[in-house]
Parts: structure tokens; C-alpha cells; sequence
């Protein structure tokens, strides 16, 4: 059986090599033998994330071809790729991309520091604000206030409050897309939902296709339920998804489930058009794939004048491809652990069947207060302070990171939490080691990739603003100078910081 999951055609990988021409090459810098700028070209593109892990390459004489250059020249790079961990082979089967054994896969996941530790260092780990004060604590006083009926009874509601499952279905509706509270299930933030979704749809073995870079810790936890994840990459800068890829993944890799954040994607802020959404619904459907939506970031448009797309269940009209996954806990607060799931009534019975096995329910005090601020108001008002404390932080970082880092790349997304940034050549992995010994705590690339692509990015989340995002910058220079200089720390150490 072939180890690859995806493949990359002559064309399109002559294409991806070609637009690396274009960059310039570094003072006194020598051109280096054929073989061995294509076999760089192709290790930064997997190190990148522009081609995939476990993707099939051509044939060497197929690239050769299309490079206009000798078979000599393409055989000698596969070989030195081989080599150097970045190509497996098999007789019969091909060539198909991978990352060297020993290459450095941070394990750790994204969760927030302890609140002990954050006098010494800045977190930029997490992609969460602050409470917005005061809704959280009117949301729970009003919560409270409705408590007792439910007191009376046994506490358990699989599918979550009635209440609340018709308010989400009346939110779904004012969008112009009807839903009835049977289409709804409430879960225990947006994790549970896609946990859910994954074990009734994704068994162990089945494949799953993902953007390129995704959200890491929903690729954690489908590896953890035993799927084989399909890597599909990402159009550059915001451009959102490579419609080309995804039809030739879905059609070749026939994956059981596809994961997708179109608005504001986590980690690069991309935000999908309508045609996009359209034609990656049809693909689905064509292909017998359940398309996941998650819609965590869809309220968190940061500029003025961005008109929002439909979301991607507008154009599943009949329900039958597209499974949407909405939460509080990114566009409120991340303590607010209350998801939802947007699907048929059919696929929602079949996940409150199964929420026997795992947790019943969703806590009801939580869901009493999301509904309170969905039924008074309190939700516009509260996202409204969301959008303006991301916006002054986002403005905040990207302008220190410009000051301290001025090689570094990136765009600037209209939303979102995130803004994901190529660390000038260095390593994603060792910026986050040497992050740590001056007391900022920040992401590498490949926590966001499948099998260690993404090496040469880092995640930077709009959490920190004002002095504290200069602080975070300034860090973030002290540890690439670390880097830059193999590891070594100068005397002052980390510095305490408090906010």
C-alpha cells in the first residue's frame, strides 16, 4: 500500500519552485549546483507547507521535463532528499514527501500558562482575551436568575436546552439560513463538537482532509482518535483556499471528513470568498465527503467595510454535505465553554445518541448565560468590545514586530485572532525554545501542520496590545538573535514583565 496521501503534479510543483526565483538571494551568496537548488527548493516548500507531507512527486522524468532540465538533475536531487530524511521511496510506488525523524516537532500543546506564571512571561501561546466586562458577569446574575425551574429537574440535556438550541436556530435564520432547533446540538465548546462529529463520521483509520496550516489543537485530537490526517495547502498570504488542491484531494483521496475554518481561518486570518465556498461545497458533495465548517471566528471581522460571505451551509441548501460547528468561546471568552453544531436533524440525533457514551451534557448555568446575552442584546455589545480590544492589539503587535523584526513576513488579516508570520529563515521550533529562556512563550510553525511542515513560522495572536506587545517583540528579536547565534543567551536573562 502507498504511503502518500496527496500528489503534486509536474506543473503545479514547476510553478511552486519557480515563484522561490523570485526571491532574493542573501549578500554573497553562491548560486549552488542544479541538483542542489532543486533539492532545497523542494525541502523549503514541504518545510513551508506549500506542498504537503506525504504527497506523491513526479516522476523524474515527468519533472525533469517540466523543468527543462536533465533526468540527472532531478535524480540526483530526489537522492540527496532521500538522504537527508525530506523523500521516501518504494519501488511501484512512487516517491512521496516526509520530514526527517529527528527534525523538532514541539509535542506541547496550546494551552494557557498557569496564572503564577505570567509575571515572567508573556503568553502568546493561547488565542484568548480577557473576559468582556461587565457582560460575563451580568450574563451569569441573569443566568442565575433563571436557574430554578431547571434546578427541578435531573440536570441533563443531551441536545442541550431547548431555550438556547431555538435562539441559536433563530440566529442561523436571520443569517438567511433556516434552521429549526432540530438542527442544533449544544456542546461543550467547539472541541466537543468536532470531537463529536469525528467519532461518529471519522473512525479510527479514516482519512480526514485539513487546510495547510490548521488550528493545532483540532489536529491533536483527530490524531488522537486514530484518523489519517490529508494535508491540503493553503493559497499564499490571505488568498484562502487552493480550489485546484482541494478537488484533486477530494477526488483522489476520497477522505471520509474535511475540516475547514473559512472565516478569519486560525492560523493565518484568510478569509474565504463566496465563489470559494461554493465551489468547495460542490467538490464535497461530488466526492461523498462530510464538509466540517467551523465557525468559531465568524463574528470577529476587525475592519470597516469587510463584507462578510455567506457561511458555507448557505450554499448546502438540501443539509446533506455541510456540518457547521459555531462556539462562544473565541468571539466572548474562552471560559465560556458553550459550541453548538448546525446539521440535519438526522446527523444531530445520531450525535445525541452517541453523547451517551461520552459526556451527556453541557453544563446548564453556561447555557443559561449564552442565552441571556444572545436574548437581550448583550452578545452585539459584548463581541463589539471583542472586536475593538483585538483591533488595538492587532495594530499594537503588528507595528512592534515591523519595528524589531523588519525581515520578518506577513499579511494582516481583517479578523481573527491570529496573524501567522514567516520568521525570516529561521527555525519556527528553536525561535519557541529560545522564546522560553527570555520569558515569552510563542507557538512554532509546526504545532499547525501535519508531520513537522511549517518549520520556518511562527504564530503571533492578537492577545497583547500596548506596552506589553512591544515587550512581547522585543523578546521575540531576543530569541531569534539567540537562534541566529546558535544558542547562546546573553547575561541579562529574561526580564519580568507586568502587564
Amino acid at each position: 500500500m502507498a504511503q502518500w496521501t496527496s500528489a503534486v503534479g509536474a506543473a503545479q510543483l514547476s510553478r511552486l519552485l519557480k515563484s522561490q526565483q523570485d526571491r532574493p538571494a542573501g549578500p554573497g551568496s553562491r548560486r549552488p549546483p542544479a541538483y542542489r537548488a532543486l533539492a532545497d527548493g523542494i525541502r523549503l516548500l514541504v518545510l513551508e507547507g506549500r506542498v504537503p507531507v506525504a504527497a506523491r512527486l513526479p516522476a523524474e522524468r515527468e519533472l525533469a521535463l517540466s523543468l527543462s532540465v536533465s533526468r540527472t538533475t532531478v535524480a540526483a536531487a530526489y537522492e540527496a532528499l532521500r538522504a537527508e530524511g525530506f523523500l521516501e521511496s518504494r519501488r511501484g510506488a512512487g516517491s512521496w514527501t516526509a520530514v526527517p525523524a529527528g527534525n523538532p516537532v514541539p509535542a506541547r500543546g496550546l494551552e494557557p500558562l498557569p496564572p503564577e506564571a505570567l509575571g515572567s512571561i508573556i503568553d502568546l501561546g493561547c488565542a484568548a482575551l480577557p473576559a468582556p466586562e461587565p457582560w460575563l458577569t451580568r450574563a451569569v446574575r441573569g443566568a442565575l436568575e433563571e436557574l430554578p425551574p431547571y434546578a427541578h429537574t435531573h440536570g441533563d440535556y443531551p441536545a442541550g436546552l431547548p431555550a438556547l438550541r431555538s435562539m441559536i436556530a433563530e440566529r442561523y435564520t436571520a443569517r438567511g439560513i433556516p434552521t429549526m432547533p432540530e438542527q442544533i446540538m449544544v456542546t461543550t465548546g467547539a472541541m466537543g463538537a468536532i470531537d463529536a462529529i469525528c467519532h461518529l463520521f471519522g473512525g479510527r483509520g479514516e482519512r480526514i482532509a485539513v487546510e495547510s496550516p490548521s488550528y493545532a489543537n483540532i489536529l491533536q485530537l483527530m490524531r488522537e482518535a486514530g484518523a489519517r490526517l490529508v494535508p491540503v495547502a493553503m493559497a499564499e498570504g490571505l488568498a484562502g483556499w487552493d480550489m485546484d488542491r482541494w478537488r484533486q484531494v477530494l477526488r483522489e483521496a476520497a477522505p471520509r471528513i474535511a475540516y475547514v475554518v473559512a472565516d478569519f481561518h486560525n492560523p493565518t486570518g484568510a478569509l474565504a470568498d463566496e465563489d470559494q465556498r461554493r465551489q468547495l461545497v460542490e467538490a464535497a458533495r461530488s466526492a461523498g465527503t462530510v464538509l466540517v465548517a467551523d465557525e468559531t471566528m465568524s463574528e470577529l471581522w476587525l475592519d470597516d467595510g469587510v463584507e462578510m460571505p455567506r457561511p458555507v451551509c448557505g450554499f448546502d441548501p438540501a443539509g446533506s454535505t455541510v456540518i457547521t460547528v459555531g462556539s462562544a468561546s473565541k468571539a466572548f471568552w474562552a471560559g465560556m465553554r458553550i459550541g453548538w453544531v448546525r446539521a440535519a436533524p438526522d446527523v444531530i440525533r445520531s450525535l445525541v445518541a452517541a453523547r451517551a457514551y461520552a459526556d451527556l451534557g453541557t453544563p446548564v448555568l453556561e447555557q443559561l448565560a449564552v442565552n441571556w446575552l444572545f436574548s437581550t442584546g448583550g452578545w452585539e455589545q459584548a463581541v463589539e468590545l471583542r472586536r475593538h480590544q483585538a483591533r488595538q492589539n492587532r495594530d499594537d503587535l503588528v507595528a512592534a514586530v515591523r519595528r524589531e523584526l523588519p525581515e520578518w513576513e506577513f499579511a494582516v488579516p481583517e479578523g481573527g485572532l491570529t496573524l501567522w508570520v514567516r520568521a525570516g529563515g529561521l527555525s519556527g521550533s528553536r525561535l519557541a525554545e529560545a522564546g522560553e529562556r527570555v520569558g515569552l512563550r510563542v507557538p512554532s510553525g509546526p504545532r499547525f501542520g501535519v508531520d513537522g511542515a511549517f518549520e520556518g513560522y511562527v504564530r503571533l495572536p492578537f492577545t497583547v496590545g500596548d506596552a506589553v506587545a512591544e515587550e512581547a517583540a522585543a523578546r521575540l528579536a531576543a530569541a531569534a538573535r539567540i537562534v541566529e547565534s546558535g544558542g547562546t543567551i546573553g547575561a541579562e536573562g529574561p526580564r519580568t514583565f507586568v502587564a
